[in-house]
């Protein structure tokens, strides 16, 4: 399949290229041979974090990987090179969510700026089951709902994430699992301070805050 037939879709538009959407950027075939290695072989942490006055657990699995120090086995580094023919970027880190089922989700939010090299793109690929991204303008108004594929790419500028926020809703209707893995780039100062290794962040704290993407 050639990359390029299918896309982009513009969602959200804006000077550094906005949100844009490929819902056929993998064969079918790689999707779900990628899915299961990850699934397989990344090494999936469940979390939890203060909300109001209690701490709950996260509704997702999350592995977390420094793109120079990834496990043999894992697909990132062809699956990086996929994305660079699309939408080059400077990236450096991906964080992964696993959804098991339709009780999983995010919440909306866009990511953390001061977590992100200026000017570069988030590039998120989903693998697993389709389920539908929420994306809304903080200025108000209607949210734009999507449903990302198996195989998808969906590309956010660093700008949007001022502008925007997205989410993945529960849903009550029955679902399989579904992964996505989000390729960013990370300043020095944000790399230390996860301290990456071997997909497990060392550190204690919960890099969900501004690590949760969709």
């Amino acid at each position: 399949m050639d990359l390029f037939d299918n896309g982009p879709q513009t969602l959200v538009e804006d000077a550094e290229g906005g949100i844009r959407y490929w819902a056929e950027f993998l064969p079918p075939a790689l999707a779900r041979e990628w899915f299961e290695a990850l699934r397989d072989g990344c090494r999936w942490q469940s979390a939890r974090r203060p909300m109001y006055d209690r701490v709950v657990d996260v509704p997702r699995l999350m592995a977390w990987y420094g793109l120079h120090e990834v496990p043999e086995g894992l697909p990132l580094a062809a699956m990086l090179e996929r994305v660079q023919a699309v939408a080059p970027g400077a990236y450096n880190s991906a964080g992964l969510n696993f959804y098991r089922d339709g009780n999983d989700s995010v919440a909306m939010h866009n990511d953390k700026l001061h977590q992100l090299v200026p000017g570069q793109p988030l590039a998120l690929v989903s693998l697993g089951s389709a389920r539908r991204m929420n994306i809304r303008a903080k200025a108000g108004g209607r949210a734009l709902g999507i449903d990302l594929e198996p195989g998808s790419l969906l590309v956010m500028s660093h700008a949007s994430q001022l502008t925007h926020e997205h989410g993945i809703p529960k849903t009550a209707r029955p679902v399989a699992p579904r992964m996505s893995v989000v390729f960013r780039a990370r300043p020095q100062a944000a790399r230390t301070r996860y301290s990456w290794q071997a997909g497990v962040g060392v550190s204690g704290s919960v890099p969900g805050q501004g690590e949760r993407a969709a």
